[in-house]
C-alpha cells in the first residue's frame, strides 16, 4: 500500500505522528477526539505485528480472547458452507477494530482472515473497557463506527439482492475506495487491493467468470482498470452513476 498522507490536526492542536494513524483518522469521522483521545487510540497500534496473507486471525467456532486492530492491508470476515463455499460478509480495513465486543461472544460463529499482507495488533478486553471508561468520546465513536458497520451489511444485503453484477462490483469498488480515503490509503486516482476476481465473487455473490467480465466491461468503457493488486479509476463520477453510490451509510450521525 501507498504510504498515507498527512492530516491536519484537529482541534488547532499540535501535529503529532498519532495523527496519521489509520485509527484516529477513521474514528473522527464521527465526531471529535481530544488531543489526550487520539494519541490514546494511536497507542492501540504498538507492537502490531505482521500477518502473511491467507491466514486466520480469529477462527470459526473459537472463543475470542481479544479484539484484532488492523494497522496496515486488508481483512474480511467470512463463512464456509459445508460445501466449501465461501461469502465474504465483511472487509477489515486500516483503522478497523474488530470484534471490540468481544468479551460478550461465547463463540465465534464466523472466521476472520487476511487477504494480503497485514500488520495487525491485538487489544485485550482489558485495555479497551479503560480506554472507553476514560474517553467518552472514543466509547461514542466506536459505537458510531458499529453502527456504521451494521448500516454497511444492510447495504451489502441490498447489492446482492437487487442490484444489476456491473452495479455490484462498481458499488464495492466505490465503497472500498470510500473508506480507504478516510484513513489515507486511497486518492481519487485509486488505491491498492490485494483482492483476487474470487474475492470478489465471494463477495457479490457472483461466479468468477461474470466477474472478469464486469472487470472487463468497466475497463472498456474507460471507467476503472482493476489489476495486479491495484485499482485505478478512470472517471469516478462515472463509477459512482453506475453503482447509485451514496456513502452516507458509511458515517451515521448521531444526536448531540
Amino acid at each position: 500500500m501507498a504510504t498515507p498522507t498527512a492530516i491536519a490536526p484537529a482541534h488547532g492542536g499540535p501535529q503529532g505522528a498519532h495523527l496519521l494513524h489509520p485509527v484516529v483518522r477513521k474514528l473522527s469521522v464521527y465526531g471529535s477526539l481530544t488531543a489526550e483521545e487520539q494519541a490514546a487510540l494511536a497507542g492501540l497500534g504498538a507492537g502490531a505485528q505482521r500477518v502473511e496473507a491467507r491466514q486466520d486471525l480469529l477462527e470459526e467456532g473459537a472463543a475470542p480472547d481479544c479484539a484484532v486492530l488492523v494497522v496496515e492491508g486488508i481483512a474480511c470476515r467470512y463463512s464456509h458452507r459445508p460445501s466449501g463455499a465461501r461469502q465474504i460478509t465483511a472487509y477489515l480495513l486500516p483503522g478497523d477494530l474488530c470484534d471490540p465486543d468481544f468479551a460478550h461472544l461465547r463463540r465465534m460463529n464466523h472466521g476472520v482472515g487476511t487477504l494480503g499482507p497485514c500488520r495487525v495488533a491485538r487489544v485485550s478486553r482489558e485495555t479497551l473497557a479503560g480506554l472507553t471508561g476514560r474517553h467518552p468520546g472514543i466509547a461514542r465513536a466506536l459505537r458510531l463506527a458499529k453502527l456504521a458497520e451494521e448500516e454497511t451489511t444492510r447495504e451489502w444485503v441490498k447489492n446482492v439482492g437487487c442490484r444489476s453484477a456491473i452495479e455490484r462490483v462498481s458499488h464495492l469498488l466505490c465503497e472500498l475506495h470510500e473508506r480507504l480515503r478516510v484513513v489515507g490509503w486511497a486518492t481519487k486516482a485509486g488505491y491498492d487491493l490485494p483482492l483476487t476476481q474470487q474475492d470478489i465473487a465471494d463477495t457479490t455473490g457472483l461466479s468468477n467468470v461474470h466477474v472478469n467480465r464486469v472487470l472487463r466491461q468497466l475497463r472498456l468503457m474507460r471507467v476503472v482498470e482493476v489489476g495486479g493488486r491495484r485499482v485505478d479509476i478512470l472517471n469516478l463520477a462515472a463509477l459512482h452513476d453506475i453503482a447509485e453510490f451514496q456513502a452516507d451509510y458509511l458515517r451515521p450521525s448521531a444526536v448531540t
